[in-house]
């Protein structure tokens, strides 16, 4: 789960950052407080790929996608990639714990014959 779920971060770094070039130009927020929100959730994006495959990493992804919806107040295409981001992170911790769960049954069949 951890693989798919960095994956989905590392992806999400990229996309804040491109939104917070695109909200300079199209938001009447100040560019101070927009690139110390967009930087703090870049950062967020990296430190979540250490702790993605504990809960509390699940948890905190969450919040980060639900944030990135929310960014769509700002810039509304982030309504969208929120959305679909979202979507992905679902699918990371779904389909990851299923891999997760299927690889150690293998392990145990290995070990046990």
């Amino acid at each position: 789960m951890r693989t798919f779920c960095a994956s989905t971060l590392v992806g999400e770094f990229f996309v804040i950052g491109l939104a917070g070039l695109a909200a300079s130009r199209l938001s009447t927020v100040s560019t101070t407080t927009l690139w110390w929100v967009c930087g703090g959730a870049m950062l967020l994006c990296l430190l979540l790929c250490g702790v993605a495959g504990r809960p509390i990493g699940v948890w905190l992804g969450w919040a980060l996608q639900g944030a990135l919806i929310a960014a769509g107040f700002v810039l509304p295409a982030m309504f969208v990639l929120g959305a679909a981001f979202a979507g992905l992170w679902w699918a990371s911790v779904h389909f990851g714990a299923r891999v997760d769960a299927l690889r150690a049954a293998r392990e145990a069949g290995a070990a046990a014959g």
